[in-house]
């Protein structure tokens, strides 16, 4: 038998939370493992959409910057929407991913602050596909477990 990691964080979860918290006395220290138990229910979670989750967001971003490129005003902003717009995930490691996730999303900041100086229709509708983008990002990172 060959387990998946998210059977076993699962089942180390569920153990914690049904099997040993039922058997410890001390409010603080039950309290204490019930969390770690959650704690893995995230993690587990966050294990399976890990790869996906920023490979979307990748995408994503890139497209936001194709559709900023006729607005931006700024050449060597331009230049660098261009280039990031470009480039694509040559991997599917999480940490590959997440370094290029880290360096599109400061692109986005810098866009962000250069589209609030602009006005006009096109700025604003690039404006609001930004803001669109941060709160879909936000859902994606969303963990399904209430306690988070």
């Amino acid at each position: 038998m060959k387990p998946a990691p998210t059977q076993v964080l699962e089942v180390l979860a569920l153990s914690l939370m049904a099997d040993v918290a039922a058997h410890i006395d001390d409010d603080y220290q039950r309290s204490a493992l019930q969390i770690s138990a959650a704690l893995l229910l995230g993690a587990r979670e966050e294990f399976d959409r890990a790869a996906a989750r920023r490979v979307d967001e990748n995408r994503a971003l890139r497209e936001l910057f194709t559709a900023a490129r006729p607005v931006v005003e700024d050449e060597p902003l331009r230049t660098r929407l261009v280039e990031a717009a470009a480039t694509v995930d040559t991997t599917l490691l999480v940490p590959d991913l997440e370094h290029a996730n880290a360096e599109l999303r400061a692109l986005l900041i810098d866009l962000h602050i250069h589209v609030e100086t602009l006005s006009g229709d096109a700025a604003h509708a690039l404006d609001t596909a930004i803001w669109r983008e941060l709160r879909v990002s936000t859902d994606r990172r969303r963990l399904s477990l209430a306690v988070f």
